[in-house]
């Protein structure tokens, strides 16, 4: 399956039906008058994040969604039905942009999660409606209300709780691969990894971890270089980033600094991230120079520096049960502040009296 993270659509709520304009005449009936009912409820548009996709090619194919028209009213005051609603089903983290890719709509990131696009326009009143004492039959029936239409944005943001950072072979997808069932594509060449890979990471019988393996990145990727900055918001929700450095290469801190510099140009809270650092591919590099990278990178960053090896699985073991550890200690923060906002908003209504 084709990974698309960000796709452009169409939605158009259905027109509500149009009212009748009817009189009752029936044999024997002496008064009649108006009996025409109301038109129905077009169909609304909604978007609902489902927990079986994790990509919007669908949308490739098919960019336009319009909702039913409701049912004209009928004689015998009979009311039109709803317009039938449509849902458009996205992956959990989509988030929704208006046309100018700026205005946020809605953030899906809760399985079930619901929210309306585009509302249905009401039914017309038919002439029903309009009998009055003074006007006992009356002429006159609404059309139904337009539905509303708009274009849209939809752009993916994976769901993962840690993510995998560094230069284009840096040995990220090899540790992916090691670590996980996943089955990235592997080759000695830059930009082997085009698009985001999810990994399940089994930490004992009882506890995982869901890992993402974003493209490299270069000097320049916010201004485009490279295959650019476009799938660094896969990790923007993640509780820990794992940054790879290459082991291998002459300069391990300007590695590190490259990739800081685009996080932090990146903005959106990147760089402010919990970040574990680690020289990886240390099957193929001495222990003198091995220890020297360390030490020089450990200085640069101010913190602590793993040594490790996708290959042949150095250290992984260690390395996996540090980042499961800061995994539950910052998801349990963010739990602990989002029941805290709750509770003050649910504080704040019972204080309010009409």
């Amino acid at each position: 399956m084709k990974f698309l993270d960000r796709a452009k659509i169409y939605i158009r709520s259905g027109t509500g039906g149009a009212g009748c304009l009817s009189f009752r005449r029936e044999k024997f009936v002496e008064f009649g008058g108006p009996d025409g009912g109301d038109g129905g409820r077009g169909g609304h548009v909604f978007a609902e994040a489902v927990d079986n996709l994790n990509t919007l090619i669908d949308y490739r194919y098919q960019q336009h969604f319009k909702a039913d028209t409701g049912i004209h009213g009928m004689g015998r005051n009979r009311t039109g039905a709803a317009g039938e609603d449509i849902t458009i089903y996205v992956p959990v983290g989509t988030q929704i942009f208006e046309e100018d890719e700026e205005t946020l709509i809605a953030d899906l990131d809760t399985v079930g999660e619901r929210v309306l696009l585009a509302k249905g326009g009401n039914g017309g009143w038919g002439n029903a409606r309009f009998k009055t004492s003074t006007n006992q039959a009356p002429r006159r029936a609404n059309p139904g209300q337009a539905g509303e239409e708009r274009t849209i944005w939809l752009r993916l943001k994976l769901i993962a709780d840690a993510g995998l950072v560094g230069l284009p072979n840096a040995g990220k997808s090899t540790f992916l691969a090691a670590v996980s069932a996943a089955k990235p594509k592997i080759a000695d060449y830059p930009f082997t990894t085009l698009h985001p890979n999810l990994g399940v990471v089994r930490v004992g019988p009882a506890n995982s971890f869901v890992l993402a393996d974003i493209p490299g990145l270069i000097e320049g990727a916010h201004e485009g270089a490279g295959i650019g900055d476009r799938f660094l918001g896969h990790v923007e929700r993640c509780a820990v980033l794992l940054h790879l450095v290459d082991a291998s290469v002459d300069d391990v801190v300007a590695s590190w600094q490259t990739v800081r510099t685009e996080m932090e140009s990146y903005g959106h809270g990147l760089a402010e991230r919990e970040e574990i650092l680690a020289l990886n591919k240390a099957d193929i590099v001495s222990e003198e120079e091995l220890e020297e990278k360390r030490a020089a990178l450990a200085k640069a960053s101010g913190k602590d520096v793993w040594v490790i090896s996708g290959a042949t699985t150095k250290n992984i073991d260690k390395l996996l049960g540090k980042l499961l550890e800061v995994i539950k200690t910052t998801r349990g923060e963010e739990a602990a502040e989002e029941a805290a906002i709750e509770a003050e908003e649910e504080g704040d209504d019972e204080g309010w009296t009409p």
